[in-house]
Parts: C-alpha cells; sequence; structure tokens
C-alpha cells in the first residue's frame, strides 16, 4: 500500500493527502543529502531536521512538515519497514492548538434539556399541535437531546438517517464520515417517548408541510436540505436560556470532557467516532479543575 492510499484509508482527503507528500519528499530529499536511509532515522536526526527546517520555513510551515513526517513513519510502521516512529513525540511551537473550551458543567447540559423541555410544554399550552412553531420546538428539542447525550457534532447530526434509530433496542447508529468512524450509542430514556412521538408525528407532518421527500432524520424548515441554518437559531434560543452557551463545538466538548472522567480512552474515543485516539486525547486540556491557566508542552527545540 502507497502512503497516498495510506491516507486515504485513514479519511484524508485527496488534497490533504498530496500535502503531506509533497512534505515527506522533502523530508527524504533532505535525508539524500545527509546520506541517511529512512529506516535509519532516530530522534535525534528528526531533531536535525528541524533545525534544517528553521532557515528553511516559518513556524506553521515547520509544524506542518513534521506533523506530515510523523504520518509517514506511522505509515512505515504499518507496512512493517520501521518498528518505531521517531517523531512521535515532537510538538513544536506555532502548530494548530485546539482552543480551550469555556466547559459546561454536566448539570448545565442537563438543564439545557430539561429547560428547552418545559419551553415546548408552555407553548403547547397556548398554540394548536401542529402549529409550526411548536413542530419546531418538538424538533429542535431531538436535536438538543442528541448533542447532550449522545455528543453528535453538526456533520453527524446532517448525516443521521431515519433509519438509522433503533428504538426497540434504545439505540441510536451514527453513520461514518469523511472524518469519523460509524458508531452505535446508547439513547437515554428521557430520549426515547420523545423521539418516538418525533418519528411518527412531528417529522411526518413537518416533511409535509415542506414538501419535502426526504430519508433524512432531521428535517429543516427551509428551502434546502442542509440543516446548517437550523442549527445556527437553534444555538441562538439556547444562549438566551444559558448565556455561557457559545457554540455546537463548545457542548460537544463540554460531553467528551465529562465522558474522559467517566469511562477510559478508548470508549469514549469510539463514543465520540475519532479516527484517532490522540484526537480524544487533546480533550484532557478542557479539564481545568485545579488549574488555573493553559498549560501545554512542547519541544523545548521549537
Amino acid at each position: 500500500m502507497s502512503f497516498t492510499n495510506y491516507l486515504l484509508s485513514k479519511g484524508f482527503s485527496t488534497s490533504t493527502a498530496q500535502g503531506y507528500n509533497n512534505d515527506v519528499n522533502r523530508f527524504k530529499e533532505w535525508l539524500k543529502k545527509e546520506n541517511m536511509r529512512v529506516d535509519m532515522v532516530v530522534y535525534a536526526d528528526v531533531i536535525h531536521y528541524v533545525h534544517y527546517l528553521k532557515a528553511k520555513a516559518k513556524k506553521q510551515s515547520r509544524s506542518v512538515r513534521i506533523h506530515s513526517v510523523k504520518h509517514y513513519f506511522d505509515y512505515l510502521i504499518s507496512v512493517n519497514e520501521v518498528t518505531e516512529n521517531p517523531a512521535s513525540s515532537i510538538v513544536l511551537k506555532g502548530g494548530k492548538r485546539r482552543t480551550l473550551h469555556n466547559i459546561l458543567s454536566k448539570q448545565e447540559l442537563e438543564n439545557i434539556y430539561h429547560s428547552f423541555e418545559l419551553k415546548t410544554k408552555e407553548d403547547k399550552n397556548n398554540l394548536s399541535r401542529y402549529t409550526p412553531s411548536v413542530l419546531t420546538f418538538e424538533r429542535n428539542k431531538i436535536i438538543v437531546g442528541l448533542m447532550i447525550y449522545q455528543g453528535l457534532s453538526s456533520v453527524d447530526l446532517g448525516n443521521l438517517g431515519l433509519k438509522d434509530l433503533k428504538l426497540r433496542e434504545g439505540k441510536v447508529f451514527i453513520p461514518a464520515s469523511r472524518r469519523s468512524n460509524q458508531r452505535e450509542l446508547t439513547l437515554e430514556a428521557v430520549q426515547i417517548m420523545d423521539l418516538m412521538e418525533y418519528t411518527l408525528k412531528t417529522r411526518e407532518q413537518i416533511r409535509k408541510e415542506q414538501h419535502k421527500e426526504s430519508d433524512k432524520l432531521i428535517i429543516s424548515t427551509g428551502s434546502g436540505e442542509k440543516i446548517n441554518n437550523t442549527l445556527s437559531s437553534l444555538v441562538k434560543k439556547l444562549r438566551i436560556q444559558n448565556k455561557n452557551i457559545v457554540s455546537l463545538k463548545q457542548i460537544r466538548a463540554s460531553v467528551i470532557t465529562h465522558w474522559l472522567k467517566q469511562y477510559n480512552l478508548r470508549e469514549v474515543q469510539y463514543m465520540v467516532g475519532h479516527r484517532y485516539v490522540s484526537s480524544t486525547e487533546a480533550y484532557f486540556i478542557n479539564d481545568l479543575e485545579g488549574l488555573s491557566e493553559d498549560i501545554t508542552k512542547f519541544h523545548p527545540l521549537g
């Protein structure tokens, strides 16, 4: 298997794979000048390459190139050409860093769902069962539940099909995307009755009113099929409910951070759908209990 096919199998796009290939070719050219075989490279050699890059590229570019080299050695391990990745522990300043999120507490997450439920009931006392406002609230409540209890991203929500719900089993199947793995997650008891009502009545009514033939679980009330505007509008409503809410990414980061305290790393990786465990590990930085500042370790030569 070629390096390109390896990257594509890991879910990278063709353009990203090409960029990594270009970086690796530069690395190979450097190895040739140093009269060194790739299977001879050790940690100190990669550090030497970092010093070489300081005169050739800016900080961000150096970080990207070393990241490409890391993937290349992972590939070489997969095809049994080397046994270790000499670049695995090197992180350079100037690279992309995961932004710290203002993590919502478990209680805040629960309140997001249950306060939304109270608002829906309040509207139902004054409005017809099939008023567009009520239909929208009931659909949005389903979205909120899937964000809070299953940690779904906006992409996950958009990809979810009606067939992916397994209400008799109390589970939901999350299809794979270009950046995430498929997984099957347990539904909370408080979600199941609402999901039943939504799939049998609310969703069908929205579909008819919007004249849409769709197999998606979440149907927008706009002219298109995508739910981006639906989610943007929902965030604004949630922000009124809780001023600490910033975005859907913040809610998902909060869910993942709390999961990391409850389950082991590999379990959370599966639940979130991350392709790489390092993506899940990055959320440890959001656990600020006992910390007064963002402490991130970088290699001293960065």
